[in-house]
């Protein structure tokens, strides 16, 4: 059974191009069970209109707070608190420039500002107004206030222009609305911190020391954090795009100071932080301007230590704050992992070994031991990332207060 049959999606479209997406949207919703109101803003009806959304939701569209001609007031109230979750797909510059600063000049805002259910909205803009630091600050701001951003995909825009600023697609939208109702909603209102990936230190211009991590594992961890409600926080060393799931706030570093310093920054403000990123311990002490030429049989590269980021994270981790690490072992396994555990003030260590067949990196499985702070081992089998990435959620689920 559909996790959507029943629900009620009361989804906001504004005055952008990418409108005509939410019209399957709402087709999806259907399809799927859920019971969907739609509240247009007023010049968003140039963009559909009334009647194809009317008919496609199989009910009347709202776009005035009254009607002119007979002084029928629409409820906004109403239409906030019977909804199970509030979606403005698209959600212009315009609409959430309004929504940071709490403005209810249209039915969508008013109802924003009513809203008791959790909200998500879809940006969709051309690529300069998805980049100017006023939207960065009022996108910020709706996020501190509870609303989930779902960020614009990459592409082809209106304009002509290319890059980022695409509402997401209507299938990966309704899944990501499909995944919420579907599990517990455990983590809503939880921000979540997620490293991932490896670090790339450089030599010079050209070269780097890195390592295989793909960062699937923390991705996966990231989807199911999602699908769980949590406000997600990915900082992603150098991955594919397709690791990191659309819903979560991305963060891009290379090198493993760039990544101490945007966790850093971060954690404050955090409930959970996972620290999945396979990050290095070294760098080079030097980094060449200009591209090492070859000379002799051998070289010399002298390494000075990274900062250690679980370290750091748990010296200022606050009550309340759970800081769940990554262990990635060869031998004594438990031993090292255990060590970590407490020199570093972790709750929790999730231990790999590359001793199990089907761990590490560049697979699409894994094999894990949680090991918590209060002496508990919880040990699983050998199952999809995917799978694995549930069952850290499911552990987290059962061990925060």
């Amino acid at each position: 059974m559909s996790g959507l049959k029943g629900k009620k999606i009361l989804l906001g479209i504004s005055a952008g191009i990418a409108a005509y997406k939410s019209l399957s949207l709402i087709r999806l919703f259907k399809k799927a069970g859920a019971e969907v109101k739609v509240i247009l803003t007023p010049p968003a009806e140039a963009f559909v209109g009334k009647l194809t959304p009317a008919t496609l939701a199989d009910s009347p569209v709202y776009s005035e707070l009254f009607d002119s001609h007979t002084g029928e007031w629409t409820n906004h109230v109403h239409l906030g608190l019977e909804s199970d979750l509030m979606l403005i797909a698209p959600a212009t510059a315009s609409t959430i420039s309004k929504m940071a600063a709490g403005q209810s000049d249209n039915l969508l805002l008013t109802t924003y500002l009513s809203a008791r259910c959790p909200v998500w909205v879809a940006p969709a803009m051309d690529l300069d107004m998805w980049a100017h630091p006023s939207t960065g600050r009022n996108i910020s701001r709706i996020m501190a206030d509870g609303v989930r951003v779902i960020e614009p995909a990459e592409g082809e825009l209106a304009s002509g222009l290319s890059g980022k600023g695409r509402m997401e697609e209507p299938e990966i939208l309704f899944q990501l609305v499909q995944d919420f109702f579907a599990s517990s909603g455990s983590f809503n209102g939880k921000k979540v911190l997620i490293t991932l990936g490896p670090t790339r230190e450089a030599l010079d211009p050209v070269r780097f020391i890195s390592n295989h991590s793909t960062g699937k594992m923390g991705g996966e961890i990231a989807a199911a954090m999602l699908a769980r409600g949590a406000d997600v926080h990915i900082v992603a060393g150098p991955v594919a795009d397709s690791v990191l799931p659309a819903g979560a706030r991305i963060t891009k570093v290379e090198s493993a100071l760039q990544m101490h310093a945007a966790a850093s920054e971060l954690f404050p403000k955090m409930d959970i932080a996972v620290l999945c990123a396979a990050v290095a311990d070294y760098r080079p002490a030097e980094v060449s301007e200009q591209k090492i030429k070859k000379s002799g049989d051998e070289i010399e590269i002298r390494l000075v230590k990274n900062p250690d980021i679980a370290a750091s994270l748990g010296a200022v981790k606050k009550a309340g704050q759970y800081l769940l690490g990554f262990a990635l072992e060869t031998n004594n396994e438990k031993e090292n992992a255990l060590s970590k555990l407490l020199k570093k003030n972790l709750d929790a260590i999730v231990l790999n070994s590359l001793q199990d067949e089907g761990a590490g990196f560049s697979v699409d499985t894994n094999k894990i031991t949680i090991l918590s702070a209060g002496g508990a081992t919880f040990a699983y089998e050998t199952k999809s990332k995917k799978e694995v990435a549930h069952d850290i959620a499911g552990f987290l689920e059962k061990t925060l207060p």
